[in-house]
C-alpha cells in the first residue's frame, strides 16, 4: 500500500494532481478500449446473447451506412470503462486519501474490491433478468402481423444504458458503508428521510430510463432495496463504532487508579 504525506497542498498543486490523476485514468480507459476494440466482435456476440433467448424473438438491422461503426466505438467505450473501472477507483483513492486519516485509510481495499465487486454484479443482475425481461416486454406487446424489426445501434445503446445504470447503483451500498465510517451518515438519518429516498429514487429512475413505466420500476425496486441494505450496513458500522467506545472507555476506566 501506498504511503502518504500529511501535509497541506497549495491550492494549484492539487488542481496539478487532478489533472494528472484524471489524465492516467483516460490513459487507462484508452487501453482499454483498444482491447475491447480489437475483440469488439466477441463482445458485441455477448451483448446480442440476450437476443436469443427471448420468447418473442425479433430482427437486428442496420439502417445507417456508419451504423456498425458507431456500434464498435460504442462496445469499445463500454468494456474500456469496464476494464479500466479499478484503476480509475485507485487513482481517485490516491487524490482523496492525504485528506483522510490514517484509521480511514485502511478502509481502502475492502472499499475497492466491494465496489467493483457490486458493480459487476449489477452488469449481470442487469444483463441476466433486467435487459431480457425488457425486451420480452416490449417485443410481447407487437400483434402477431407485425414483424419486429429493430435498429442494431438503438439495441445496442439500450443494453449498455441498463448495464452501466445498474452497474453504478449497485454501488449505494459502498458509499452507505465509507459516509458511515467517516460519520457523515446515520442510520436514524437514513430512516428520517426514507419517504423522501423512495420519491428521489423513482425520480433519478424516470431520468435515467427510457421513457416508460416498467423499466422505470424495474430499475426503482433495487434502488428501494438497496437503500433498506444501505440502512442495515450503515447500522452495522455504527453498532462496531459503540462497541469500540465502549471498550475505549472500559481500558481507560481499567488504566485510571481509584482514588
Amino acid at each position: 500500500m501506498a504511503k502518504y504525506e500529511d501535509k497541506e497542498m497549495p491550492l494549484l498543486e492539487h488542481l496539478e494532481e487532478l489533472r494528472q490523476r484524471i489524465i492516467r485514468s483516460l490513459i487507462a480507459m484508452g487501453i482499454g478500449m483498444v482491447i475491447c476494440l480489437i475483440f469488439a466482435k466477441k463482445i458485441l456476440q455477448v451483448l446480442l446473447w440476450p437476443t436469443t433467448q427471448l420468447d418473442h424473438p425479433f430482427t437486428l438491422q442496420v439502417l445507417k451506412v456508419q451504423g456498425m461503426f458507431l456500434v464498435t466505438l460504442e462496445v469499445g467505450l463500454f468494456g474500456g470503462v469496464i476494464l479500466s473501472l479499478p484503476y480509475i477507483l485507485h487513482q481517485f483513492w490516491l487524490f482523496i486519501a492525504p485528506g483522510l486519516l490514517e484509521h480511514e485509510r485502511r478502509y481502502f481495499p475492502r472499499l475497492l474490491l466491494s465496489s467493483t465487486t457490486l458493480f459487476i454484479l449489477g452488469v449481470l443482475f442487469s444483463y441476466f433478468v433486467v435487459l431480457p425481461f425488457a425486451l420480452n416486454f416490449f417485443i410481447g406487446l407487437a400483434p402477431p402481423e407485425i414483424s419486429a424489426n429493430i435498429a442494431i445501434d438503438f439495441y445496442i445503446g439500450f443494453a449498455i444504458r441498463l448495464l452501466v445504470i445498474f452497474g453504478v447503483i449497485f454501488e449505494l451500498p459502498v458509499i452507505s458503508y465509507f459516509f458511515s465510517k467517516i460519520g457523515l451518515l446515520t442510520p436514524e438519518l437514513m430512516r428520517r428521510y426514507r419517504r423522501h429516498a423512495v420519491v428521489a429514487i423513482f425520480v433519478i429512475a424516470a431520468v435515467l430510463t427510457p421513457p416508460d413505466i416498467i423499466t422505470q420500476v424495474m430499475l426503482g425496486i433495487p434502488l428501494i432495496l438497496l437503500y433498506e441494505f444501505s440502512i442495515w450496513i450503515s447500522q452495522l458500522v455504527l453498532n462496531k463504532k459503540l462497541k469500540e467506545a465502549e471498550a475505549e472507555k472500559a481500558e481507560e476506566a481499567a488504566r485510571t487508579p481509584e482514588a
